[in-house]
C-alpha cells in the first residue's frame, strides 16, 4: 500500500500524462488546423494561467504535428514500455526529492548512488569501482582526463596550467575513435592539439580496425624521449564503425609499464553481462575506467551514461568532478536506479543476449550468400556486423567460396571502389527503407570503404528488433543483390554502346548507384554557349519525359539532388534481362525526333519570318507598279471614280501565298483563275520505327527474349555467342557501299519525319490596295 499520497498522485499522474502523450488517434481534426494555427506561433506567457490538461495537450500537438513523413520517432515512442515509464518517473521524483530536508536527503541520494553502482560494477564485472553519472557520453572520459591530470602533476592544484609547461601531457587515441573525439577533450582541457596523439591501426598483420600496439610503444619512447609525459589512452572494446576490440591485455601491460591510464569506451562492454565472453573484451575489466551507455542498450530513455573507474584519493575524484558534495548531484542516478530494479538481473541480460542473438542469426546467414563479404572480428561472438556487396570479376574463381566469406580485403582500383560504394550506400538505404525494424545503417569505413553496419545493441532495445526482422532482412537482401549484381556487369555494356551511338555522349559518375549516366548531345550551329546550354537543357529534360512515359521497368532520373552532373539522364538499377542495345537506340531515336521537332519549329519560325518580310516588300513594289500603271488622277476620290467610270482599268489581283514545305513565295494568280487554292504534294506516311519489335504477350520494353535471357543468365552480358547471333540476324549489306548504306536510310528517314511533321498549306498575303481594286473593279462592272 503506498503511505505518501504524493507518490502515488505523482504516479498517476505520470501514467495519465504518458498515455495522452502517446495518443496519436486525433490526426484527423488536427489537419484542418495544422497551418498557420495560433498554437504553433509563439505567443506572450497567458496572464490566467492553463490547466494541466491543456498543457499537455499543446506538448503533444508540438510533438506529432509535424511527423507525417519521420515515422522513426512515433515508433520510438510505441516502444518506450513500462521500464521506459520508470526512467521518465525518475525525473519527476528526483525533482519532488530534492524538496526534502538536507538530512533526509542525504540519506536516500546516498543510498540511491551506492546501490547502483554496487549493481552496476557486478554485473560488468568491475570489482571495487566507483561511478559517475553524465548526460553526456564524452563527459566522463573528459573528467578522468582532469583525475589523471590532478594525479600526475602533483601542483597542478596550486598552480595550475603553469606546471604542464615543464612536461607536456600527451593522450593517446586510436585512429579508428570517434569523430572529433581528441579536439573535443583538447578544448575542455584547454590544452594545445599537440597534446593529442593519434594512434595507427594496423597495416600488416591484425585486424585494420586494431590499435597498432608495436607502433604505440614507439610513439611512447619517442615522447617520452623529447621530455612529454604519456598521460592516458583511449582504447575501444567496438570501435564506432566495425566494432573491433583493441587489444585490451597488451595495452594495459603497456600502459602499466609508462605509468599511464587506460580507459576502455565501446558497445562490446555489454557483452560483459553475458555468461560467456571473449577474452579481449574481458581483459576490459582489468582497465582504469570504462564508460557504458546503458540507455541504448537497455532502450530506457533519458538514463545518464555510466563511467566506472578505480582511484584511491577521493579527494583528487573530488577535484576532478567525479564525485559532488552536492546531494541534488547525486540523484541523476535515480532514473536508472528505478529502471534496473523493474528489469532486474535476468531482464537485462536476457536484453543484452538477445541482442547478440540477433547479431548472430544474421552472420549465420550472409555466410551463404554469394557477393557479400562480411567484416567481423570473432564470427561467433560478435555484436557488430558489418557486410558489403562486392563481386569478383569474370576470371576470378567460382570454386573460392571461402575465400568470399572471408573478410573484406581486396586490391581494387580507386574507379572501382566508388562504384562499390555507391553501390552499398544504395544497398544500405534500401535495407533501412524496406526493414526499418532492423536498424541498419551505412557507415564509411577507411579501409573497406562504404558497408553496411547492423548492430542490434545500440538499435534493438529501442526499435523492437526480433529474428523474423533478421530473416525479412536477409529475403531483402537476396533479392537486392541479382539487381546489383547485374547492373555491375551491363554497365561496361551500357558505356560501349552509348559510346559507339552518334548523338549520346556518356557522363561518367562513379557515384551514381545505377547503370550510368548519359546525355544527349545537341549539335549547336554556331549558337552562343548560352542559348546552347538553354537548348540541352530543353532536349534532355522532354528527352526524361518521354523515358518515363515508357512502359518499362527502368527508372529514369535526374540524377542526386546536390552533386550531380546537369542536363543528363540517370538510369537506375537494372535487371539480367535488360536488352542494352535496344535502350541505347530508343534514347537516340527519341533525342534525334525531339531534336528535329525543335529543330524545324525554329526553322520554321525563321523561314516563315523571312517569307513575310520578303512578302511585304514584294507587295509594296507591286503597289508602286500599279500606280505608274493607273496614273495620278485615278488616286484621287472623285476624280478617280468618274474617270474608271468612262475608262475602267482591268488589273489582276496581284496576291503571294506562302508554301510550308518548299519554303517559298509564290503567286496567287493561278488560285484566282482557278477559284480554288491548291493542295499542295500529299505528304508522305508515316515510317514504321526501326525500333519496334516483336514482342510476346506481356512482355515489356527493353526486355530480352528468352533465348537471350538464357544465354545471359549463363555467360556474362557481352559475350561472343551474343556478337555471332547479331551477326546472324543482321541483313546482307548492299553491295555499292556497306558504310553508305545506313546514312543514306538515316537521311531518308530524316527527310520523311520531316515531311511528315510539316503541314502542306498556304497563306494569302495581301495588301489593302489590291483588295480595294478587286472591290473597284466589281463596282465598274455593275455600273456597266
Amino acid at each position: 500500500k503506498m503511505v505518501d499520497p504524493t507518490l502515488a498522485e505523482m504516479g498517476k499522474n505520470l501514467n495519465e500524462a504518458m498515455k495522452m502523450l502517446e495518443d496519436n488517434q486525433k490526426k484527423v481534426e488536427e489537419e484542418n488546423e495544422k497551418k498557420y494555427v495560433r498554437k504553433d506561433i509563439p505567443g506572450p506567457l497567458q496572464g490566467s494561467g492553463q490547466d494541466m490538461v491543456s498543457i499537455l495537450q499543446l506538448v503533444q500537438n508540438l510533438m506529432h504535428g509535424e511527423e507525417e513523413e519521420e515515422t522513426s520517432q512515433a515508433y520510438r515512442l510505441q516502444n518506450v514500455g513500462e521500464q521506459g515509464h520508470m526512467a521518465l518517473l525518475g525525473h519527476s521524483l528526483a525533482a519532488y526529492i530534492s524538496v526534502l530536508d538536507r538530512e533526509r536527503l542525504r540519506k536516500l541520494t546516498t543510498r540511491i548512488l551506492s546501490d547502483t553502482t554496487l549493481w552496476l560494477c557486478r554485473l560488468f564485472r568491475y570489482e571495487n569501482g566507483s561511478a559517475y553519472y553524465h548526460e553526456d557520453d564524452r563527459e566522463g572520459l573528459l573528467k578522468i582526463c582532469r583525475l589523471v591530470i590532478h594525479t600526475r602533476y602533483e601542483d597542478y592544484t596550486v598552480e595550475g596550467f603553469n606546471v604542464l609547461y615543464t612536461k607536456q601531457p600527451v593522450i593517446y587515441i586510436s585512429s579508428a575513435a570517434r569523430t572529433g573525439l581528441g579536439q573535443a577533450l583538447c578544448n575542455q582541457l584547454g590544452l594545445p592539439l599537440s597534446c593529442m596523439c593519434r594512434v595507427p591501426c594496423n597495416t600488416m598483420f591484425g585486424s585494420q580496425h586494431q590499435m597498432d600496439v608495436a607502433l604505440l610503444d614507439r610513439l611512447i619512447k619517442d615522447d617520452v624521449e623529447s621530455g612529454k609525459l604519456p598521460l592516458l589512452l583511449v582504447a575501444s572494446a567496438g570501435t564506432p564503425g566495425a566494432g573491433h576490440t583493441d587489444k585490451l591485455g597488451r595495452l594495459k601491460e603497456l600502459c602499466e609499464q609508462y605509468n599511464m591510464w587506460l580507459h576502455v569506451e565501446g558497445v562490446n562492454l555489454a557483452t560483459l553481462a553475458l555468461g560467456y565472453v571473449s577474452s579481449s573484451v574481458l581483459a576490459a575489466t582489468k582497465c582504469d575506467s570504462m564508460t557504458l551507455t546503458l540507455g541504448s542498450w537497455l532502450g530506457l530513455p533519458a538514463v545518464p551514461a555510466v563511467t566506472l573507474y578505480r582511484h584511491e584519493d577521493p579527494s583528487l575524484s573530488l577535484a576532478a568532478g567525479l564525485t559532488s558534495s552536492q546531494p541534488v548531484e547525486k540523484l541523476r542516478a535515480l532514473p536508472l536506479w528505478l529502471s534496473l530494479q523493474y528489469l532486474g538481473h535476468d531482464g537485462i541480460v536476457e536484453r543484452i543476449k538477445h541482442a547478440s542473438q540477433l547479431s548472430q542469426r544474421l552472420l549465420e546467414n550472409l555466410k551463404n550468400l554469394d557477393f557479400i563479404k562480411t567484416s567481423v572480428e570473432d564470427e561467433l561472438s560478435s555484436p557488430v556486423v558489418v557486410f558489403k556487396f562486392f563481386q569478383e570479376y569474370s576470371n576470378r574463381d567460382q570454386t573460392s567460396h571461402a575465400a568470399q566469406a572471408s573478410t573484406i580485403q581486396h586490391p581494387i582500383t580507386s574507379s572501382e571502389r566508388h562504384i562499390y560504394d555507391a553501390f552499398n550506400q544504395w544497398l544500405g538505404e534500401q535495407l533501412a527503407q524496406l526493414v526499418p525494424a532492423s536498424g541498419v545503417d551505412v557507415v564509411e569505413l577507411e579501409d573497406e570503404g562504404t558497408c553496411v553496419r547492423f548492430s542490434p545493441l545500440m538499435t534493438s532495445a529501442v526499435l523492437g528488433t526480433e529474428i523474423q526482422d533478421v530473416d525479412q532482412l536477409v529475403d531483402c537482401l537476396k533479392l537486392k543483390i541479382p539487381v546489383l549484381t547485374s547492373t555491375l556487369q551491363l554497365r561496361e555494356e551500357f558505356e560501349q554502346e552509348v559510346r559507339r551511338t552518334v548523338g549520346l555522349l556518356y557522363i561518367e559518375d562513379l557515384s551514381w548507384p545505377g547503370l550510368g549516366v548519359v546525355r544527349y548531345s545537341y549539335h549547336s550551329d554556331g549558337k552562343n554557349d548560352d542559348k546552347q546550354e538553354k537548348e540541352l537543357e530543353k532536349i534532355n529534360t522532354e528527352l526524361l519525359k518521354k523515358l518515363n512515359e515508357l512502359e518499362s521497368d527502368l527508372t529514369f532520373s535526374l540524377g542526386p539532388e546536390f552533386g550531380g552532373q546537369k542536363n543528363c539522364v540517370y538510369i537506375g538499377m537494372v535487371t539480367e534481362d535488360l536488352d542494352v542495345s535496344e535502350l541505347v537506340e530508343t534514347i537516340a531515336a527519341t533525342g534525334r525526333e525531339i531534336e528535329e521537332n525543335s529543330r524545324l519549329l525554329e526553322n520554321m519560325t525563321e523561314v516563315v519570318r523571312k517569307g513575310i518580310q520578303e512578302a511585304q516588300l514584294q507587295l509594296q513594289k507591286a503597289n508602286e507598279e500599279r500606280l505608274l500603271e493607273e496614273g495620278l488622277l485615278r488616286q484621287i476620290p472623285v476624280v478617280g471614280s468618274v474617270l474608271n467610270w468612262f475608262s475602267p482599268f482591268q488589273a489582276s489581283p496581284k496576291g503571294r501565298t506562302f508554301n510550308l514545305t518548299a519554303g517559298s513565295l509564290e503567286s496567287t494568280e493561278s488560285t484566282y483563275v482557278s477559284k480554288a487554292q491548291g493542295t499542295g504534294t500529299t505528304p508522305p506516311p508515316t515510317p514504321t520505327s526501326s525500333l519496334a519489335r516483336q514482342r510476346l504477350p506481356g512482355q515489356k520494353i527493353f526486355k530480352r527474349g528468352l533465348r537471350s535471357s538464357d544465354a545471359f543468365s549463363e555467360t556474362s552480358s557481352v559475350s561472343h555467342c551474343d556478337d555471332l547471333e547479331k551477326m546472324d540476324q543482321r541483313p546482307p549489306a548492299l553491295p555499292p557501299g556497306p558504310e553508305q548504306g545506313p546514312l543514306e536510310t538515316a537521311k531518308t528517314e530524316e527527310q520523311k519525319e520531316v515531311a511528315q511533321i510539316t503541314k502542306t498549306g498556304t497563306e494569302d498575303i495581301q495588301s489593302d490596295k489590291t483588295a480595294n481594286d478587286c472591290v473597284k473593279a466589281e463596282e465598274q462592272e455593275s455600273h456597266r
